[in-house]
């Protein structure tokens, strides 16, 4: 049995030579995770992937973004339904070689005050 189609947002370009309507975003729910895109050419190419929705849809919003419109282009995407991008955690840094502190030389500047004689 196929999959239902979801509507679950829009983008909506108003300058450039594809602006026009709100574009429609629908999320198609598998075994294998979900998949978000817009069923209008010549954007039906981009497909946003992921184990849940909000990933789905933070893959979308970065494969949107390098289509080539610059972000004054369009508006959105924009998401309904309690959709929020979930973008991976930032992967940690490497540790750095950690160096024991250095003792550091106390050679006394002046010699001692004393009598001399």
């Amino acid at each position: 049995m196929a999959n239902l189609l979801e509507y679950i947002g829009c983008i909506h370009i108003f300058l450039g030579p594809y602006r026009g309507n709100p574009i429609a975003l629908y999320l198609q729910r598998g075994e294998h995770g979900c998949q978000i895109a817009p069923k209008v050419y010549p954007w039906n190419d981009v497909v946003g992937k992921g184990e849940t929705p909000n990933k789905a849809a933070a893959d979308f919003e970065d494969k949107w973004k390098t289509k080539g419109l610059s972000s004054d282009m369009y508006t959105g995407p924009s998401w309904e339904g309690g959709i929020k991008p979930e973008r991976p955690a930032p992967p940690k840094p490497a540790a750095a070689d950690v160096k024991p502190p250095a003792a550091e030389a106390v050679a006394p500047s002046t010699p001692p005050a004393g009598n001399a004689g």
